[in-house]
């Protein structure tokens, strides 16, 4: 039986059916468990793993090539009958690389770069295979540490585009605050969406970020700047504007119309990077990780305990 068949027929993964040069079935195994329809942004991750799973040697001129499948975890000692898994080319090493120079470029204001690495961990990590338990829940931690900087990056790129709507620009700017970001990125955000509030009038909602701003025990400077504006504020505790913001009930934002969805309100998601989203986004394709259909009946298979290498 050809080596290619054999992974096949051994697994359920999509990364494995990729390697296997078996794209359909690779396709159709993301779509049951994942939700996926748009497999455009993994076309080229398909070939990768097809041709990274391979060697090809030439004998002769007049002979053609062989083709040599490489199997993951070969050793010597192996049995030259039981073939092993194909080689992968993306791990999950990769994807903490590309975390971390996301991060880099977050704190660089490189946001449109940032945004690139985020979304290429969410389009990676459907065709990865974990080695333990511990990397399962690793992955899973990463898919949602991905999805809100997407989120969040995509909300401050659209701000930076809003010239004559001094309100919709607020409300990116707080809802940005609102994402799960790491320390040093959460006190930018909280330093941006102050200043743009207080020089908008909207002391209120100013001063409020100014407290959270505190509380997180910013550089010297900026603390400065958050007790200015708070004792500013303080002075006229009101908003020149109204928002569609409320700090004091918690909510998450709409992947895609970006408002928020306020804790009891009703909900979709997406099976693939969880994002949530309006009920009206209902069937529509995924803005975040633009992989699956929003609120698609999938299995959330990630990897079952048998398919643990």
């Amino acid at each position: 039986m050809p080596v290619n068949q054999i992974w096949t027929q051994r697994s359920s993964l999509a990364a494995d059916h990729a390697a296997a040069g078996n794209f359909d079935t690779a396709m159709r195994l993301l779509s049951r468990q994942l939700g996926i329809r748009n497999f455009v942004p993994l076309k080229s991750m398909f070939l990768d793993l097809h041709t990274g799973s391979h060697s090809y040697l030439r004998a002769f001129s007049s002979a053609p090539v062989v083709s040599l499948a490489v199997e993951r975890g070969w050793s010597e000692s192996a049995s030259p009958n039981v073939r092993g898994p194909p080689a992968l080319v993306f791990n999950f090493s990769q994807l903490d690389e590309k975390l971390k120079a996301g991060y880099k470029g977050t704190t660089d204001g490189k946001f449109t770069e940032a945004l690139r690495l985020f979304l290429s961990i969410l389009h990676t990590i459907p065709l990865i295979v974990v080695e333990s338990r511990r990397e399962v829940d690793e992955v899973k931690e990463l898919i949602i540490i991905a999805k809100e900087y997407v989120l969040g990056l995509q909300m401050e790129l659209k701000r930076r585009e809003l010239k004559d709507n001094p309100v919709r620009q607020q409300e990116f700017a707080a809802y940005f605050t609102h994402c799960n970001l790491q320390m040093p990125h959460l006190r930018l955000a909280l330093r941006n969406a102050m200043t743009i509030c207080f020089k908008a009038k909207n002391l209120a909602t100013a001063a409020n970020f100014a407290r959270r701003l505190l509380e997180t025990n910013p550089n010297e400077n900026h603390s400065k700047a958050a007790r200015q504006v708070l004792q500013s504020s303080e002075r006229n505790m009101t908003d020149a504007s109204q928002l569609n913001y409320d700090f004091r009930n918690p909510f998450v934002t709409c992947g895609a119309t970006y408002v928020p969805i306020y804790r009891g309100q009703k909900d979709v998601s997406c099976p693939s990077c969880t994002t949530r989203f309006v009920p009206t986004q209902e069937g529509q394709l995924c803005t975040i990780c633009v992989l699956a259909v929003i609120g698609a009946d999938a299995s959330g298979l990630l990897c079952s305990p048998s398919q643990i290498r």
